[in-house]
């Protein structure tokens, strides 16, 4: 009999979580067009979230730094707390929320916003709560001491 695979068990990509329904309310509002914002806020506003979203880059160089994988779905060989990790537990995560409201705010549409809360829970209980779990078996001690210290999300 083997054993499990070590690893998270996310239920999918997270990438994958944001952008699938990203992509249906975009096409939504190409269907029925509902604005967010009077001008000049969409040009403001949606440059300065994609900017925030970029938040995900030194977390993914620091991921590399550690010489461990950055996908939740392959094993962990690094506990990464450096970079943007000393901040939050998941920057790549608030990065990719900030891209989501980035790319809303810039299109100047509503569709994405209903979805957005659907998707942080889907985040959380499908993805966050298993690399968790997975973090504390795989690191123990060290991983429980960096979780005390730093903020799950902001």
């Amino acid at each position: 009999m083997t054993s499990p695979p070590d690893i998270p068990g996310v239920i999918a990509p997270p990438p994958l979580i944001f952008g699938v329904p990203l992509l249906l309310a975009l096409l939504l509002h190409a269907w029925v067009p509902r604005g967010l914002l009077p001008a000049p806020w969409p040009g403001i506003l949606g440059p300065a979230c994609v900017v925030l979203g970029l938040l995900a880059l030194p977390a993914l160089f620091a991921f590399r730094r550690a010489g461990t994988r950055p996908e939740p779905w392959k094993p962990s060989t690094a506990l990464v707390i450096s970079g943007p990790y000393r901040f939050t537990r998941n920057p790549m995560y608030v990065g990719m929320t900030f891209l989501y409201l980035g790319i809303t705010c810039w299109v100047n549409t509503l569709w994405p916003l209903p979805l957005l809360p659907l998707v942080l829970v889907v985040m959380q209980y499908g993805v966050i709560v298993r690399e968790e779990a997975y973090m504390e078996r795989r690191f123990g001690e060290a991983y429980r001491a960096y979780r005390a210290r730093v903020r799950r999300w902001l």
